[in-house]
């Protein structure tokens, strides 16, 4: 960064240039997937359309997946808003070339992705994807700290198209994403509980569930349920980041099985999320839950420790209220899972498919952790091995799963008798509700806690698809309106018997680099030249020492010169030429080194300081610092300058990178 700093004529008012600054968009690279089939021509008219932003694999990445009705090589473009003049991107806008390949034939058209990289803190970007002469819309999301305290929203099956009314089933799922997001408009991610849409391969479903602007704002965490498992279209439309996709996790082992989804996992911030495909779970074929517990094992052993919380994320709940409780696979991974998870230190796991909201006891093995734990308990401590279960009510209003009762089948394991100290509910869970109401769920990551709400998104009016349809409701408006809470529980983290340590660093000040006149900047008066040689006048001084400064953290070179006009007294004028200097430094610091001496052209028929020449300067990797510089005043004239009082301004110049 340059600054060009004026004379001074009085005072001494700083002259400063902020550093730290770098260019918005830097350091992009091409995260590309394989099998494109590129056929592009001079003018590209694909439509495109199913424009979904994805999380990546950090808080630096976006994954843009979307569908193009033509075989075209396409890219994202993308550019911080700011930078945006009148709509238009900047013609440095970033670029990342997509991939992708043909459809199943029910989708029609091609399926394209890219990943969005090198993505920078506290920053607005616009992005649109397509080709030269052929954009779509463009659309914008916002990036937060990438340390720290932040909010995710937990969606239950919005199952688009099971009520058998679409467009109702739209409606109320939008109307959950614009209240939660109005909500929250600092939520960072939006996290699937699977099931999307009512039928796999149906696109007519899939551009209902895509309608909410939001699922291009915010990126979109996809989770496969098993009503999303019936072919290729939950790929073709979502892009995640370190997916696996062998067979135990995409198709049980089965080459002839249904093969979509995959295990995946990404770190945001604080969090380590690991995604299932639970619909993977025929242990016959080499699939099912000991391949998802091998997996979120490897995972953890190699990454958890770059996050302080471990969330694990699938569709088919093991711990929830109604007819899914007592289903046989869920039964038998509610004796497979809890006993690793306790083990390997996770603290919440998010669930669907029951279509009601239950939040579970804390887990340990299989088993209630306390059994002193109370019904609807604001607060709870995990204790080694605690684990805690959250079930996520419909978030669209299509379908509701009323809660269904425990039986005698036992208080542990795969057992759905009742909780001794609630009786109508199961054993594991401290609360659990339905009231054919949309819920979705918010989940705050702090420091020291995760705080759980369930947040109605509806009330028992339409758009509530269900309950149009003729099902019964117990909520009402003004008893329990938009935005009042199910339920809310605070997770305090174990710390055994020791005292854990925590403390917040914020990026550092970048520092600033700057000079100042020290002391009164008075006029420098060189007295009365004098005569020598019989050929010449001389006459010499000093200049006002100047103050320089470097805090920068970066550590960067900078330079301090100046230059001299010609002297002027009325119509008269001689060339300042004939100023020369000889740098000093007066105080050392901030690596200050002086400038060479510099002749009076007088002497060298040279230009001496009416070009610019250094006062000072440093150079890269100098400690941070102040200094002090000074300067000797050599003034040689010819003797053919007319009789007068001369004066001329010395332009001090600072350069910083």
């Amino acid at each position: 960064m340059r600054s060009s700093n004026s004379p001074r004529t009085s005072g001494s008012a700083r002259r400063r240039v902020a550093t730290g600054a770098t260019a918005a968009f830097l350091g992009l690279t091409v995260a590309l997937g394989n099998g494109l089939v590129s056929t592009a021509s001079a003018a590209d008219s694909a439509t495109l359309s199913g424009i979904v932003l994805g999380v990546g694999a950090n808080e630096t990445q976006r994954t843009v997946t979307w569908y193009s009705s033509a075989d075209t090589a396409q890219k994202i473009q993308v550019a911080p808003t700011a930078q945006l003049v009148n709509n238009e991107f900047p013609a440095d806008a970033a670029v990342f070339d997509a991939t992708g390949t043909a459809n199943i034939a029910t989708s029609g058209g091609y399926n394209r992705h890219a990943t969005i990289t090198g993505l920078k803190e506290n920053t607005q970007y616009s992005y649109r994807v397509g080709s030269e002469g052929n954009w779509s819309t463009a659309y914008s999301f916002k990036t937060q700290d990438f340390e720290g305290e932040y909010d995710f929203l937990f969606y239950g099956d919005p199952q688009i198209g099971s009520s058998g009314n679409l467009a109702k089933d739209q409606a109320g799922w939008q109307d959950t994403v614009d209240v939660s997001l109005k909500a929250n408009p600092n939520a960072e991610l939006l996290v699937s509980g699977g099931d999307q849409v009512e039928s796999a391969n149906n696109e007519d479903h899939w551009k209902s569930f895509l309608a909410p602007d939001g699922l291009r704002q915010y990126p979109w965490a996809a989770t496969i349920g098993n009503h999303d498992v019936g072919g290729k279209a939950y790929e073709q439309h979502f892009t995640t980041p370190n997916t696996d996709r062998s067979a135990p996790y995409y198709d049980n082992g089965n080459p002839d099985g249904t093969k979509s989804g995959g295990d995946y996992w990404y770190i945001y911030k604080d969090v380590l999320f690991i995604d299932l495909n639970s619909n993977s779970y025929n242990s016959a074929n080499g699939g099912g839950d000991a391949a998802h517990i091998n997996y979120v094992t490897d995972v953890i052993n190699k990454h958890g420790n770059e996050a302080k919380w471990k969330v694990l994320v699938y569709h088919h709940a093991i711990y929830s209220p109604a007819s899914h409780a007592k289903d046989g696979d869920n039964k038998l991974r509610r004796t497979d899972f809890p006993t690793t998870f306790s083990k390997l230190g996770v603290d919440l796991v998010l669930q669907g498919h029951d279509h009601s909201y239950s939040r579970s006891y804390l887990i340990k093995n299989g088993e209630k952790a306390n059994p002193a734990e109370q019904p609807g308990a604001a607060d709870v401590y995990p204790g080694p091995g605690g684990v805690l279960y959250v079930t996520a009510n419909s978030a669209s209003g299509s379908k509701y799963y009323d809660i269904t009762k425990p039986d005698s089948s036992g208080t542990s394991g795969a057992g759905n008798g009742a909780d001794p100290l609630n009786p109508g509910n199961y054993w594991y869970n401290s609360v659990q509700n339905q009231e054919h109401v949309r819920t979705y769920v918010k989940v705050q990551v702090r420091n020291d806690k995760l705080v759980v709400e369930n947040v109605r998104s509806g009330t028992c009016a339409a758009p509530n698809s269900e309950v149009e349809n003729g099902e019964w409701c117990n909520n009402t408006p003004e008893g329990q309106p938009v935005g009042s809470l199910v339920d809310k529980v605070t997770v305090h983290p174990y710390h055994g018997d020791k005292q854990d340590l925590q403390v917040n660093v914020p990026n550092p000040a970048p520092g600033e680099f700057g000079w100042t006149i020290d002391g009164y900047n008075g006029l420098v008066d060189l007295g009365t030249a004098k005569e020598q040689n019989g050929d010449h006048f001389v006459a010499g001084g000093k200049i006002n020492p100047i103050l320089v400064s470097d805090s920068r953290r970066s550590l960067a070179p900078w330079s301090i010169s100046a230059n001299v006009g010609d002297f002027k007294d009325a119509d008269k004028t001689f060339s300042g030429s004939y100023l020369g200097w000889t740098p000093y430094v007066l105080d050392g610091g901030a690596g200050a080194v002086a400038g060479d001496p510099v002749a009076s052209g007088y002497d060298d028929q040279g230009k001496g300081l009416s070009d610019s020449r250094g006062l000072g300067s440093a150079e890269q990797g100098h400690p941070r610092g102040s200094a002090k510089l000074g300067a000797d005043l050599d003034l040689k004239i010819p003797d053919s300058v007319t009789k007068g009082g001369y004066r001329a301004t010395l332009t001090i110049t600072a350069l910083s990178s």
